[in-house]
């Protein structure tokens, strides 16, 4: 008898009980462990397809670097890890934690939120994830985007759209019971990863504002993903993705943001 024959079977590691939620409701992700309306595997193939083995990325607002280690899905850690598929990834945050990020090849720590201590034009990509609801000076955010990128490089962002059912809520909340509201409708997600939020920089019209069309190509889509902030209730579920379907575009749960430098 082989020593394979002998070792004892491991039993199958439980899924979180938000997998197993997505599991039932979208029957695909049962092959890969994500749904076809996936926002992280959207956003972030689209990201792929912009990069080059000479790319030099600037994660900014990196942080801990903690979504892309605990995600549960392979396939998303994977896709969100940019290391080995361009030159460098840099990490800039104000939050000196960003030292410790697994997922960066270098980090540095902004001295202020607008501001990113590298030389002009060093960068290829900026990926700004979840980023741009937290900017309070979007003008500022702006221009250390436009200094920091090389002609042609690419502002990639994610974030709620202000006008979104998740967004409006959030804005109807009072800023210090957001962290208690997130806490019962994603009990996965940590307590020091909530930020203020300032809804300034998330909406087509702001976009436009701050990055004016003269000097950036705009490539902006709404996406409606799983409607996490619904909890573990698949009735909440059907009744967040159900009234998604009937709203207009332009509300959107969510924005990606893909601008060009001229």
């Amino acid at each position: 008898m082989s020593d394979a024959a002998r070792r004892p079977i491991e039993p199958p590691v439980a899924e979180p009980p938000l997998q197993r939620l997505r599991a039932r409701l979208h029957p695909e992700s049962g092959a890969g462990g994500f749904s076809a309306i996936d926002g992280t595997v959207i956003f972030y193939t689209r990201i792929a397809a912009l990069l080059r083995p000479e790319t030099t990325v600037l994660d900014l607002g990196a942080g801990r670097g903690r979504a892309h280690v605990d995600d549960p899905v392979s396939f998303r850690r994977s896709l969100m890890d940019l290391r080995g598929r361009c030159a460098k990834v840099i990490g800039a945050d104000p939050d000196p934690a960003v030292l410790a990020n697994p997922s960066l090849d270098e980090a540095v720590v902004m001295p202020t939120p607008e501001t990113v201590p590298l030389p002009d034009a060093c960068v290829d990509l900026i990926l700004a994830d979840h980023v741009l609801e937290h900017v309070a000076d979007p003008a500022a955010f702006a221009a250390e985007c436009a200094r920091l990128l090389r002609p042609g490089g690419w502002l990639c962002a994610r974030t709620p759209n202000r006008w979104g059912l998740v967004a409006t809520a959030s804005r109807a909340i009072p800023a210090r019971l957001h962290a208690a509201v997130l806490a019962r409708a994603q009990p996965h997600r940590r307590a020091e990863d909530v930020f203020p939020t300032c809804y300034r920089l998330n909406t087509r019209r702001a976009l436009a504002r701050a990055f004016p069309e003269r000097a950036w190509s705009h490539h902006v889509h709404g996406w409606n993903s799983e409607p996490a902030y619904a909890g573990r209730s698949a009735l909440a579920w059907r009744a967040m993705q159900g009234l998604q379907a009937l709203l207009p575009p332009a509300m959107d749960a969510t924005l990606h943001v893909f601008l060009r430098r001229l």
